[in-house]
């Protein structure tokens, strides 16, 4: 079998969730079928993916006009370097709106099956359209084409399957598959040694967090999704020895990172201990700062599952996790984490129908996280438990071969 995964982020450009699942998932199914794997931002070295540049008449275009140049390049790429007599592949596996229209129109032209993973769902990030404008349109058709024709489309929690449901409700239910994001268990783990440990202490204090004090972590773009501005709010709540180390950077608007900004500062005004890192971190860096934090912040009032709760969990941190999309089939509310309560508007921007209510939950929830070192800790080993027990990538690669297997039969 030859499955061709298209994706718009590959190492060594990720950016999110999406890129880190792609880029893993085809790291497993290389050792059971040929997987070529086809992405923006360039060409690449490595064997068996090809990158692809926007179309220089696109250079200038608005994003999501540019991403179809890029598109049109994967279908043509596709159809290239065919195996025996029959089509180039027998599969395509899009990701995100980046690449579903590619994936679409390469089984149109190829007479192949189209399977969709579902990372987000365009209807439901309204706020999008301060990106694109009218780009949000074209990026929505996109999705809601290839939807509601591909074969097979994977929704990366139980949660998410509803809102696909929701948002499509052409699509037949029977197609939309549930299979969970995974995590490298041997990449993401906490230091065991002596030496490991002060490694990771040492990191921690060049980038500048002190690993003596306690630390909720938070790591996500700044986006309206991942909730940052409630974070920052409800830091006010946390005792004053507690740090709040930000990893957060590729900010989706001016608007946005000016309104984050001015929250750090006014948060930095009242306390000490405020650490904002606004560059991506390479793993081992990132895995130093959640191994010497107590608790993991995930505020998002959208996460259809949220690989980085998965990251944290994995290097032994519990979790404060809002209570939306598949974050609570990650979090074990009281064995691995706190689930905050949201009540959300339903027009698809996820927002609190009461913001002040939200934040001091949330502040409440991060606050008694802190309280108890030991629990925490305890908290922690049972977060690795449940990802080795729940989210190991060789089980995912099982559920989506068999995806694979369903349609091509």
């Amino acid at each position: 079998m030859r499955v061709d995964l298209l994706t718009r982020e590959y190492p060594p450009h990720v950016y999110g969730g999406a890129g880190v699942h792609v880029a893993e998932l085809a790291a497993v199914l290389q050792r059971s079928v040929d997987v070529r794997v086809h992405c923006f931002d360039g060409p690449r070295d490595e064997p068996g993916v090809t990158g692809y540049d926007v179309p220089g008449a696109l250079g200038d275009a608005n994003p999501a006009l540019a991403t179809f140049g890029v598109d049109l390049a994967i279908v043509d790429g596709v159809g290239r370097h065919g195996h025996g007599d029959g089509p180039a592949t027998d599969l395509v596996h899009s990701h995100t709106w980046y690449a579903n229209l590619a994936g679409h129109l390469a089984s149109l032209l190829h007479g192949v099956p189209h399977v969709v993973s579902a990372h987000s769902l365009e209807p439901l990030r309204p706020w999008k359209a301060e990106q694109l404008g009218g780009g949000y349109a074209l990026s929505s058709w996109a999705e809601k084409t290839a939807f509601e024709s591909a074969a097979a489309v994977i929704a990366v929690s139980a949660g998410m399957r509803a809102d696909i449901l929701r948002c499509y409700p052409g699509i037949d239910p029977e197609k939309v598959r549930v299979v969970h994001n995974g995590i490298d268990l041997a990449g993401w783990r906490r230091p065991e040694t002596d030496d490991e440990w002060a490694a990771a202490r040492d990191v921690a204090r060049v980038i500048g967090i002190d690993p003596d004090r306690p630390a909720v972590v938070f790591v996500g773009r700044i986006t309206r999704q991942k909730g940052l501005p409630y974070l920052l709010r409800a830091a006010e709540q946390l005792p004053p020895e507690v740090q709040l180390v930000l990893c957060a950077g590729a900010p989706d608007t001016p608007e946005i990172l000016a309104e984050v900004t001015g929250l750090v500062e006014q948060l930095r005004a009242r306390r000490d201990g405020v650490v904002w890192i606004d560059r991506m971190l390479p793993r081992d860096e990132l895995v130093a700062v959640l191994a010497t934090g107590t608790v993991f912040a995930c505020p998002s009032v959208y996460e259809p599952l949220g690989i980085v709760n998965l990251e944290a969990m994995a290097v032994g941190l519990p979790v404060v996790g809002t209570a939306t999309g598949g974050i609570p089939e990650v979090v074990d509310a009281g064995t691995t984490g706190w689930l905050v309560p949201i009540e959300q508007v339903q027009d698809g921007t996820g927002t609190p129908v009461d913001p002040d209510r939200f934040v001091a939950d949330l502040g409440a929830a991060l606050a008694e996280a802190v309280s108890d070192a030991e629990r925490a800790r305890a908290w922690g080993v049972a977060a690795r438990r449940r990802v080795e027990d729940h989210f190991s990538w060789d089980a995912i690669a099982d559920r989506t071969l068999e995806v694979y297997r369903s349609v091509l039969r």
